[in-house]
């Protein structure tokens, strides 16, 4: 059962937010849903957005203007919350890069983590199946994202071969056992044992003969986290040895904002198009 919060006529389309309880998460959980002109009377494709540290399901809706493209390619799009959320779920006060906001998109093993933080299932399982049940979408499916979003639309994809026709991302950290944030993250919810970290990571899944169909990464070259933490070498070399077709853009000037997200969102969605319609 999911609540509709809000609806808004943009581009000709209708841009949701709605509510619903996940049984995954143990906690009440919110998304946007983008629906193109015509999606009453036409099965359309869905792209998946997950957001970075700190965001939730409204920062990307509101501050990308993915709208204009979405319409004009004819996709669903779908932004989930980062975290669970709520007075029941565990949090650390003044941490920003571990509990709400922060959910790595990883099924967490720790003990009081693993009550909740269960966003890998929630993303590839829970959230699809209540997509499909809930509007008049296609079966065909892609998956984007920023950041620690960016990270979890990669290892979605390199663990489900098939489940997306393609997948990008802006700004990813990709080699997290080896970054401040991933370690941190990582230590929290799955614990001290470094050989099970791997199993979420992008690059160190690559090394173990993971694939992905099609995978366009942006970079801008004026991202302060670029070097400590996202680490877009690792996986440009990774692709290189098991010859994954990576096309990686870096972009001069541009940093780790949504200004730079809403300059080449369209050549995204354009770029999945091709594979989703």
């Amino acid at each position: 059962m999911i609540e509709k919060k809000s609806e808004n006529l943009i581009f000709n389309g209708q841009q949701f937010f709605y509510s619903h309880h996940s049984d995954t998460l143990n906690c009440d959980m919110e998304f946007s849903v983008y629906l193109p002109p015509q999606s009453k009377n036409k099965k359309y494709p869905v792209l998946y957005w997950l957001s970075g540290l700190t965001c939730t399901a409204e920062n990307f809706t509101t501050k990308s203007g993915f709208q204009r493209y979405a319409a004009d390619h004819g996709v669903i799009v779908v932004a989930p919350d980062t975290s669970p959320r709520g007075a029941q779920v565990k949090d650390i006060k003044d941490e920003w890069d571990i509990g709400c906001g922060a959910g790595f998109y990883v099924n967490a093993t720790t003990n009081e983590w693993d009550q909740h933080f269960k966003m890998y299932d929630y993303i590839t399982k829970e959230l699809p199946t209540l997509i499909k049940d809930n509007f008049n979408c296609s079966d065909k499916a892609s998956i984007s994202g920023h950041s620690m979003g960016g990270h979890g639309a990669l290892i979605c994809s390199l663990k489900n071969p098939g489940m997306y026709q393609s997948t990008s991302a802006f700004s990813p950290i990709v080699n997290p056992v080896n970054c401040p944030w991933g370690q941190k993250a990582f230590s929290t919810y799955l614990g001290e044992d470094i050989e099970l970290w791997s199993a979420w990571d992008s690059v160190e899944l690559i090394k173990q003969g993971h694939q992905v169909n099609h995978l366009f990464v942006d970079q801008g070259l004026a991202d302060n986290f670029l070097d400590n933490q996202l680490k877009t070498d690792a996986l440009k070399q990774a692709c290189e040895s098991k010859k994954i077709n990576l096309e990686l853009k870096y972009r001069q000037g541009y940093d780790h904002s949504y200004y730079y997200i809403s300059s080449f969102i369209g050549e995204h969605i354009k770029w999945h198009a091709q594979f989703l319609n």
